[in-house]
């Protein structure tokens, strides 16, 4: 958890060194005072007793948040290591004893996930995938929602497209595909629809007729995600 008077003066650090004497006309004297307040003076009672937070920010708090990124980058970090693994774990035990509120969780192999992709080092060739967390569940807008038609079909088509980006090979694309159909039927997509679907999207890369066979042989896959990796991701 954040130390409070540690955080605020980092924040005073880094509002500093970035030149800042106000920020939309408050002196940064009085954002560190306002700063103090919403760090320190959060108070709820529970069995009958009152109790002040000493450690930390109020949990969903913006400023929290804000000031977690200041002090310590908390996002997720992939890096490779080319000497001993027995030095890395050092390294990294190293790391956690720098300050008493920073504690790094890090994993080590030749497969391991980063954020949404599954990627293996296998023998010095690199493969992909996409990655599910254990915890997930298979659940997405059910088509029985609401929601236009061209939301259901833009699920199917980030489905595919995230898969055919991360899929190395045209094996784990087409157990990913395997995945996403399972899934679709799971949330009463018809099967009709979902085929349909895959197909239009396919058939922009492969084929102008949707009636064609699509993307049965590793040469169709490779080029279709050529084509796909060459485009930039939307934002």
């Amino acid at each position: 958890m954040l130390p409070q008077e540690e955080s605020l003066d980092i924040l005073m650090t880094f509002l500093h060194a970035h030149g800042y004497r106000k920020v939309k006309g408050i002196s940064i004297d009085t954002i560190k005072k306002l700063a103090s307040i919403i760090l320190k003076d959060n108070v709820f009672a529970y069995g009958k007793k009152i109790y002040k937070q000493t450690t930390g920010g109020a949990m969903g708090s913006s400023l929290t948040l804000t000031l977690a990124n200041i002090f310590i980058y908390i996002d997720d970090i992939f890096m490779t290591w080319n000497r001993s693994e027995e030095e890395l774990r050092k390294l990294l035990d190293d790391v956690n004893t720098w300050h008493p509120n920073i504690k790094l969780d890090y994993k080590i192999g030749n497969s391991l996930p980063f954020l949404d992709v599954q990627l293996t080092n296998n023998n010095g060739v690199l493969s992909t995938c996409v990655y599910h967390k254990p915890s997930a569940e298979p659940y997405v807008t059910p088509f029985t929602s609401d929601h236009l038609r061209h939301v259901l079909s833009n699920i199917i088509k980030t489905s595919i497209e995230r898969a055919t980006r991360y899929s190395s090979t045209f094996e784990t694309f087409n157990h990913e595909g395997r995945y996403i159909k399972l899934m679709l039927l799971y949330n009463g997509y018809p099967s009709t629809f979902i085929e349909n679907e895959f197909h239009k999207y396919f058939s922009e890369y492969i084929s102008k007729s949707p009636f064609l066979p699509l993307i049965d042989d590793e040469q169709k896959y490779f080029l279709l995600r050529k084509q796909i990796l060459g485009q930039p991701t939307p934002r």
